[in-house]
C-alpha cells in the first residue's frame, strides 16, 4: 500500500484545476498529466495507448477491464499506478473459491472484556479501498464478481442492513486472460457494460522487449514515486464535466452507438446480421467523458470528433455481442467498430458519410 505524503505543489494546482479560467485550468492537468505518464514510464516499458487509456478512465471517474496474455504487465501497470498516487492500494487475486464476504467483508460477533455484551461489527473487506486490482477477475464465480461489480457501480456496499459508502476517488482495475478458458467464469454482457473501457495490452516491441531485460535482468530498480494526490483527481475528474462538448459531437456519438443497434434506423446495411446486441446508454456516456478528458490532455476546453473516434473501440470493444454468423465470419469486434465509425456521417445533413482517417489518431477530418 502507498504511504500517503504531501506532494509539493499539490495546492496550487488543485486551485488551477477549480478556476473559472478555462485555458489555465486545462494547462494545469496537461502538465499533471504529463508528471504521471512520466512517472509510470520510469517503470513500465512501452505500452502508451494503454497507460493514456487507463489514466483516461481514471480520470473519468470509471473502471477499467484489462485483457491479455500473462506476462505483459498488466498487474505492473496498476502497482506503479498505485505508487504514483498516495490513494489506499489494495489487490484480489480472484480464485474458484473466492467468496463475496471475501471481497466486500462480513459481520463478526465481539465481545466486550469489560462488560460482556456482544455486538455485531462489520469488518471491511479489500473492497474498501480507493484503487483496486482485482486480478484475474474471470476466475472467481458470477456470485463473487457481482459483490465487486455490485461495489463498482454503487460506489457503496450493503452489509447487515446497512450501506457503507466507498471512498472517493474509487477506481477498479480488472485483469483477465483471453486465451485460458478452463475453469473460468467469462463476465456476463450486462457486468462487461459496468467497465467504461476495455483495454487491450498487446506484445511488446522489439525495441521494448530490449529495454525490458535491461531494466529487469541487472541490480538496478527503478520504483515510481508518488506524482497526485486523492484531491487532485476529485479536481480533474470534476473540471472534466466542465468540458464542452458541441451539439454536432453529442449528435454524433448517439447516432455512433445507435448504429451498433440490431435493426435500428442508424445502422449501416453492411452490419445487418452482423450485431446480436448493441451498446447501452452508458456506452454514449463514457463517450462523452472519456473525449472531455482526451481534450484535456491535449490542452482543450471542448471535445472533439476525433477525440470520439479515438475513444470509440476501448468503449464499445466490450458492449457488442456478435452474431453466430459473424463469429463464423471471422468478423472481429474491432472490425465492426471500425466499419460503424466509417458509416455514421458527422454531420446528419450529408447525404454522403464524412469519413475519418482509419487511425484516428491525427485529429484530422477529411471528406469521402
Amino acid at each position: 500500500m502507498s504511504q500517503p505524503r504531501e506532494i509539493p505543489g499539490t495546492d496550487e494546482v488543485v486551485e488551477a484545476l477549480r478556476c473559472d479560467d478555462p485555458g489555465r485550468a486545462c494547462t494545469a492537468f496537461r502538465e499533471t498529466f504529463a508528471r504521471l505518464r512520466a512517472e509510470i514510464g520510469r517503470v513500465l516499458v512501452g505500452q502508451d495507448d494503454v497507460v493514456e487509456e487507463v489514466l483516461i478512465a481514471l480520470f473519468s471517474g470509471g473502471h477499467v477491464l484489462l485483457e491479455g496474455v500473462p506476462g505483459l504487465g498488466k498487474t505492473l501497470l496498476v502497482q506503479t499506478l498505485g505508487d504514483t498516487l498516495t490513494l489506499d492500494f489494495t489487490r484480489i487475486q480472484f480464485t474458484p473459491d473466492l467468496m463475496p464476504a471475501d471481497i466486500t467483508g462480513t459481520s463478526i460477533v465481539t465481545e466486550d472484556p469489560a462488560s460482556g455484551q456482544r455486538s455485531i461489527t462489520f469488518r471491511r473487506g479489500p473492497i474498501f479501498s480507493q484503487l483496486v486490482l482485482a486480478d484475474e477477475i474471470n476466475r472467481a464465480s458470477p456470485k463473487s464478481q457481482a459483490a465487486l461489480l455490485e461495489a463498482m457501480q454503487e460506489r457503496s456496499v450493503s452489509a447487515g442492513g446497512e450501506t457503507h459508502v466507498l471512498d472517493r476517488p474509487f477506481f477498479v482495475m480488472a485483469t483477465q486472460n483471453p486465451i485460458e478458458q478452463e475453469g473460468t467464469y467469462p463476465l456476463p454482457e450486462a457486468q462487461l457494460d459496468r467497465f467504461l473501457l476495455k483495454v487491450l495490452v498487446p506484445y511488446a516491441r522489439r525495441d521494448e522487449l530490449n529495454e525490458i531485460l535491461r531494466r529487469t535482468t541487472s541490480e538496478v530498480s527503478t520504483k515510481a514515486s508518488q506524482v497526485i494526490d486523492g484531491e487532485t483527481i476529485l479536481a480533474a475528474q470534476s473540471l472534466a464535466r466542465r468540458i464542452v462538448v458541441a451539439p454536432l459531437v453529442k449528435d454524433y456519438i448517439v447516432r455512433l452507438v445507435l448504429a451498433t443497434h440490431p435493426d435500428g434506423p442508424f445502422q449501416p446495411e453492411s452490419l445487418k446480421r452482423v450485431i446480436a446486441v448493441g451498446a447501452s446508454p452508458r456506452a454514449a456516456q463514457s463517450l462523452v467523458l472519456t473525449a472531455k478528458v482526451l481534450a484535456m490532455i491535449d490542452g482543450r476546453y471542448h471535445a472533439s470528433i476525433s477525440d470520439v473516434v479515438r475513444m470509440a473501440a476501448p468503449v464499445l470493444r466490450h458492449r457488442l455481442v456478435r452474431t453466430f454468423e459473424a463469429e463464423t465470419d471471422g468478423r472481429s469486434v474491432e472490425d465492426i467498430v471500425e466499419t460503424v465509425i466509417d458509416s455514421v456521417p458527422v454531420d446528419p445533413e450529408r447525404t454522403d458519410p464524412l469519413r475519418l482517417i482509419p487511425s484516428a489518431l491525427s485529429g484530422e477530418e477529411r471528406g469521402p
